[in-house]
């Protein structure tokens, strides 16, 4: 598997339906709370004014809510768009940054943005990043680190032991990116938390976002939490005004309104269940998932099925020869992608892993 820019393709089919089901974004299946429409809806009266120059009252927000200092918190446009910039801090064109492969497909893109090289690092059989290989990867040109946990496309996890013995092994003058775009949606005891990591790991930066679990994909706000002098360097170099008021009044409501919001999340996770639990009887393969897709070895047959979905007006993520992703959707649009499948699974391999 290889840093392809466009690794995926969508079949060229027409829908059923007025709409396509968008399961190939990972995002969340929820419209916005009623208190967060609320907000949003009175603030559009104010979007012919500027946002602040830079966005203090949202980090400030952020970091009272986390029960961190201020110092510590950055903000951006997603947790993508903080990644980028600091790719683009720690690295000189040449630097390397190393990754497992397959992964979010923007980490070569942006690492190549920055003129570095993107080292990847192939995943094991079983889906997970594989520590150890990354580890060595790495040489004198190193100088960031991706880990993606919960990790983006397969839902595997690294766990809290893991982790600690691979910090432990990372030579400290390489930024340990711990990408948690996903950490709301993982109920594994094993699972860690980035933000108990930075006291001891100066050179870990966490990133998080509002755009899964929350809900607000389309409004592009993600945080990072690091040490002060990594998140102060993120702060000094952000995009003046980038931060609209509208992204900031639905962060605050959505912060307010955190018990409706566990109970969604709640109900992605046990949907995430119920669509594995159907595609395992239907005789598919892949990994348990700690994030709101799944991940479907479907190898040879993965165009076949991409293609009987798009015909059903279902969108998918899918790599030829190796497999798609699955976003967890509504209870309806997960129906459909099992009868879909079901249709198809006499022609699947059998055994996805319980």
């Amino acid at each position: 598997m290889t840093g392809d820019l466009s690794p995926h393709k969508e079949p060229r089919a027409e829908p059923r339906e007025e709409h396509w089901l968008r399961l190939h974004l990972n995002e969340n299946p929820f419209p916005p709370l009623p208190e967060v429409a609320t907000a949003l809806a009175a603030e559009l009266t104010a979007v012919n004014r500027y946002p602040e120059f830079t966005p203090d009252t949202l980090t400030g927000m952020i970091a009272d809510w986390l029960g961190t200092g201020r110092e510590h918190v950055a903000v951006g446009s997603g947790s993508v768009g903080i990644a980028r910039q600091l790719i683009d801090l720690c690295t000189e064109p040449g630097d390397e940054v190393v990754y497992g492969w397959r992964s979010f497909d923007a980490y070569p893109l942006i690492t190549r943005m920055a003129g570095a090289v993107p080292v990847e690092v192939p995943l094991t059989a079983t889906g997970e990043q594989d520590l150890p290989g990354m580890l060595a990867a790495l040489t004198e040109r190193t100088r960031v680190v991706v880990l993606c946990n919960p990790h983006n496309p397969t839902g595997t996890l690294v766990g809290r032991a893991e982790l600690e013995d691979f910090l432990a092994a990372l030579p400290r003058r390489i930024t340990l990116v711990l990408d948690e775009a996903y950490h709301e949606f993982a109920r594994d005891p094993r699972t860690p938390d980035g933000l108990r990591l930075l006291t001891d790991h100066p050179n870990v930066v966490v990133l998080r976002t509002f755009s899964k679990a929350y809900g607000l994909a389309a409004l592009r706000v993600g945080y990072c939490v690091a040490a002060p002098g990594q998140a102060g360097r993120l702060r000094a170099a952000s995009l003046p005004f980038g931060i609209s008021p509208l992204a900031q009044v639905a962060v605050a409501a959505s912060l307010r309104a955190g018990k409706q919001l566990a109970e969604r999340v709640d109900a992605v996770v046990a949907e995430r269940e119920r669509l594995r639990s159907g595609l395992v009887r239907l005789g598919f393969t892949g990994p348990a998932s700690h994030g709101n897709f799944l991940w479907l070895d479907a190898g040879p047959r993965t165009e076949a099925l991409a293609a009987a979905l798009a015909a059903a007006g279902v969108l998918v993520r899918f790599y030829p020869g190796e497999g798609m992703r699955l976003t967890v959707g509504s209870r309806e649009a997960d129906d459909l992608v099992l009868s879909t499948a079901g249709a198809l699974a006499p022609a699947v391999p059998a055994g996805l892993t319980p």
